[in-house]
């Protein structure tokens, strides 16, 4: 063969020996030598590796870990959070159904849910997440979903999974929950009576603010073979490498959590003394109104949390510019500690209305804590709320 033909058909060698780490397979295809595996791998989620779209090995490997520290029996994984939910979303509902869901959702949950509503004729009953007769009473023979989250962006509110998942199976009605703040250190819903779990794993999983990805994990197949099938038409795929950083951050999840609950501790404590904060919202005070939920079923405080600055929409504004060593970012679950105003930004798509529904003031800081040393983090908190 001539050198331009050799230079392109390059042949990796296949080792003997397992590499300690997930090799990546940065390819959109695979070649095969008979075409009957090829035709069957466009078809199913576990066949061949066709078309990166369909299935990828380093993305397998990432669905699959996440899919068995869940407890459930597959997964998908998407290139963002919203495409996870998008995917779930969109591959379950048809025009003229009905979803049941907590107020305090993800603003981009909500919005997907309005965009449903507005375009498709979905409607949408909004309940606390506390009571089982108040869902039992949203419940009509067009209800499809219960969508609930197992910590609330950003108030900490906490669902009582375990008394309402039976309400939802019941009828027939598939329960999603978002477990992205509490990852599966802290809290499984498969176990509590969830039927598909959702993460961003640009949060804790991934944990190191490189990655943007999402992950849906399946308590059953025939749930999440619909799903796939859709989620191949709709593109959501996850890029391999993505993935690949994914698995690097999952495996230091367990440690960083730790530190991360240790690190909120300590910072909700600094807060609810300090007088230039009117309130703080951290599921692990006994007086949040979810505290007692939560350790029914939820294994540690972990999650961002949110406080209320005394002085409104202007001291909220004020405090994000204040800030020194925490960063002012729109994201979560990384190593930095991160702080945001939800009322001029990851809820800025909520009226006033929305905002109280969803227990966020003018004056709210969401506070994703990071791993460096409480005192630095202290030290500049304290400063910022000066100015605020």
């Amino acid at each position: 063969m001539h050198p331009e033909t050799r230079l392109v058909h390059v042949h990796a060698p296949v080792p003997a020996s397992t590499p300690l780490s997930v090799p990546l397979y940065q390819t959109s295809s695979f070649a095969f030598d008979d075409p009957g595996p090829l035709a069957d791998g466009l078809h199913r989620p576990d066949g061949s590796y066709v078309y990166s779209r369909f299935a990828n090995p380093t993305v397998r490997a990432l669905e699959e870990t996440v899919a068995d520290i869940e407890g459930g029996v597959a997964a998908i994984a998407t290139g963002s959070g919203m495409g996870a939910i998008s995917t779930v979303l969109h591959g379950l509902l048809r025009t003229g159904d009905h979803v049941i869901a907590q107020h305090t959702l993800y603003g981009g949950t909500l919005a997907t849910l309005r965009d449903l509503s507005d375009r498709f004729g979905i409607d949408v009953t909004y309940v606390t997440g506390h009571d089982p007769e108040e869902v039992r009473e949203a419940i009509t023979p067009r209800t499809r979903i219960l969508y609930l989250e197992t910590v609330a962006n950003p108030t900490g509110h906490v669902s009582d999974l375990p008394n309402l998942a039976p309400v939802a199976r019941a009828a027939g009605i598939t329960t999603i929950v978002d477990s992205t703040f509490a990852t599966p250190i802290l809290c499984r819903p498969i176990e509590h009576g969830a039927d598909i779990v959702i993460h961003s794993v640009t949060k804790f999983l991934g944990g190191h603010s490189d990655v943007t990805g999402g992950i849906a994990v399946f308590a059953d197949d025939e749930r999440y073979r619909t799903v796939w099938g859709h989620g191949v038409e709709f593109g959501s795929v996850a890029d391999p490498f993505a993935a690949w950083l994914t698995i690097r951050g999952l495996q230091t999840l367990a440690l960083r959590m730790a530190r991360h609950e240790e690190n909120v501790t300590r910072i909700a404590g600094f807060l609810s003394g300090h007088p230039a904060v009117e309130r703080v919202l951290w599921t692990g005070a006994a007086d949040h109104p979810s505290h007692a939920i939560a350790r029914t079923f939820v294994r540690g405080f972990a999650a961002p949390f949110c406080f209320d600055l005394a002085g409104g929409y202007d001291a909220g504004l004020r405090f994000q510019q204040g800030v020194r060593l925490v960063r002012l970012a729109p994201s979560l679950g990384g190593t930095q500690t991160l702080v945001l105003h939800p009322a001029s930004s990851s809820h800025r798509q909520l009226d006033e209305k929305q905002l109280r529904e969803a227990s966020i003031s003018p004056g709210t800081i969401r506070i994703a804590v990071g791993i460096e040393h409480p005192e630095d983090l202290i030290a500049d908190l304290d400063q910022a709320l000066s100015g605020s």
